[in-house]
């Protein structure tokens, strides 16, 4: 009867236990540099989170600037970062390809942020490689699949955003991106909506890298892109991979796009295969009569594919859109 009375009391303290980490589950948190938060540290944060959690998590980050390199990994679903103001609201690093010497992949290992995970939002951030005009330097680097950004800054030069993941959906609202050479690339799926890009040199906006058969890679729709002073001649993209495609609509373009608009990558054929349009450009820069030949000038008929609900679920996917995700609802 001991060994019995034993045994209850210990399956009733394990079972206390376990109701006791389902009740300390926290679905928002606070980061706040003073200490006045939960955590001074995002990263402190993200570690402490539900893995898979039933319900979205929100972790507040209160003003400040946050040096730390962040990565939100594949069990951190539902997670949202959501910063106090944009503008003030700062994670900045400063890996660049040289100095971590990796070898030829150094790049990959730039990011100041990472998303790894599926349905996360940001929300007044300011994400920023601060190594500056050094090479290649990630500023935000997105694998995750339904991911939004929303009025968050991306700042850096060369490879500013990563925009990756075969078949991964991304929505940028009312963001600022900037940067040098190729500073958003990657194979993602990814619409910017009303978003200012901003190239700060003589170079090349995307450069996407489409997976074969995906009918839609990079869209812009109703943005504005701008230069630095003294920028003037600027692409707005080359084919980083065979397949890429990459759509303007109703954008203004400033005087820094080039008249031919798109560039080849040099000593490749990827021209035969990459897909470049736009519809209705405007701006200084929206002068079409020397676009490059292989490019495109969409229809009325062409342009009313490019719908948030069909670009993010078209059902021919190489990776399964039946899930209706639209979020810009």
């Amino acid at each position: 009867m001991k060994t019995v009375r034993k045994l209850v009391l210990i399956l009733i303290a394990v079972m206390g236990m376990i109701g006791s980490s389902f009740a300390d589950v926290k679905y928002e948190m606070t980061v706040a540099k003073d200490g006045s938060g939960d955590f001074t540290s995002i990263q402190e944060a993200i570690n402490a989170t539900k893995a898979f959690p039933d319900q979205p998590i929100v972790i507040h980050i209160q003003k400040g600037i946050y040096i730390e390199k962040v990565r939100v990994y594949s069990w951190n679903t539902k997670l949202t970062l959501k910063g106090e103001d944009a503008n003030e609201t700062i994670i900045t690093y400063d890996d660049h390809f040289e100095k971590l010497n990796l070898g030829r992949n150094s790049t990959f290992h730039t990011y100041t942020l990472k998303v790894e995970a599926n349905d996360f939002i940001a929300e007044n951030l300011t994400i920023i490689n601060s190594s500056g005009p050094v090479g290649q330097a990630v500023a935000l680097h997105v694998e995750g699949d339904r991911c939004q950004f929303r009025n968050c800054r991306i700042l850096g030069h060369q490879d500013t955003l990563y925009a990756a993941g075969e078949g991964s959906r991304q929505y940028y609202k009312d963001c600022f991106i900037e940067g040098t050479t190729d500073f958003i690339f990657g194979e993602a799926i990814a619409v910017f909506d009303n978003c200012t890009i901003n190239s700060k040199s003589d170079s090349y906006v995307t450069a996407a890298s489409t997976v074969e058969n995906q009918p839609f890679g990079y869209v812009f729709l109703n943005c504005k892109l701008t230069a630095d002073e003294g920028v003037s001649k600027c692409y707005l993209g080359r084919p980083w991979r065979d397949y890429a495609k990459v759509v303007y609509l109703n954008c203004e373009l400033g005087g820094h796009i080039l008249p031919e608009g798109w560039s080849n990558w040099g000593g490749t054929q990827r021209d035969q295969t990459a897909y470049y349009a736009e519809y209705q450009s405007s701006g200084a820069g929206a002068n079409t009569e020397q676009r490059i030949s292989w490019s495109h000038q969409l229809s009325d008929k062409e342009a009313k594919a490019y719908t948030i609900e069909n670009i993010f679920n078209p059902g021919n996917r190489v990776k399964s859109g039946t899930d209706n995700w639209n979020p810009a609802e």
